[in-house]
């Protein structure tokens, strides 16, 4: 697949699909203590520390699950948008963890592919994580989302589906798979995806106005 820059009509779509999907990259690097900055100075970025959780939160053990279940409860019970990143960027920390420093590389290199939007190139380094760590749910959902800017729906939604197999409560996928709908004219599809997202996590930016739109398409306004 040939590299292609964004032309002006998509520019608002891939602005909305990277605030809904994007992922704290740094965390990758912050959570992976084996990765060498030194390996590639001009792909890997100084590493930035992630905004502190609630004071209240437990640091997370080795049970990943139990992990993510408290903190996705404290993500609904968030009191306010502040407190709701922290828990967020402690979810997206975990899901971007992962045991492989070439996996891990490799995503970051990925993520530079993007930025400078060659996606040639990027969507083969992202082939190459999911050959090589086929659990690795991050690594699906960043080709889905790349899938997705290429307007190749068909295999965005075949990653979208290896996400949410691995991981039911992504809601950055279930966002992203309200957003295909969408832009296949799914008004009623792209709706429940959006409402599901925004159930896993009712502060993600730009679904909410999504919901209320579509909620008038598909099921009217209130009289």
């Amino acid at each position: 697949m040939t590299s292609r820059f964004l032309r002006p009509q998509h520019l608002r779509r891939a602005i909305l699909i990277a605030a809904i999907l994007a992922v704290p990259v740094a965390a990758l690097a912050q959570d992976d203590p084996k990765l060498d900055p030194k390996l590639d100075p001009k792909v890997l970025q100084p590493r930035k520390k992630l905004p502190e959780a609630p004071g209240k939160l437990p640091k997370l053990g080795a049970d990943r699950t139990r992990g993510l279940d408290f903190l996705f409860g404290a993500l609904k019970a968030a009191p306010d948008e502040a407190s709701a990143k922290h828990v967020e960027a402690r979810i997206w920390a975990i899901w971007l963890q992962t045991p492989s420093d070439t996996a891990a590389l490799l995503m970051l290199r990925a993520k530079a592919a993007m930025d400078a939007q060659q996606s040639d190139v990027a969507l083969k380094l992202l082939d190459a994580v999911v050959k090589l760590r086929p659990d690795y749910v991050e690594a699906w959902n960043r080709r889905a989302t790349l899938y997705y800017l290429q307007n190749d729906y068909a295999h965005s939604l075949a990653d979208i589906q290896q996400v949410l197999v691995r991981e039911p409560r992504h809601f950055g996928a279930l966002a992203g798979l309200g957003m295909i709908m969408r832009d296949l004219g799914d008004d009623k599809r792209a709706l429940d995806a959006f409402r599901k997202a925004l159930a896993i996590n009712p502060h993600l930016e730009k679904v909410p106005e999504l919901v209320k739109t579509l909620s008038e398409k598909v099921e009217g306004r209130d009289i």
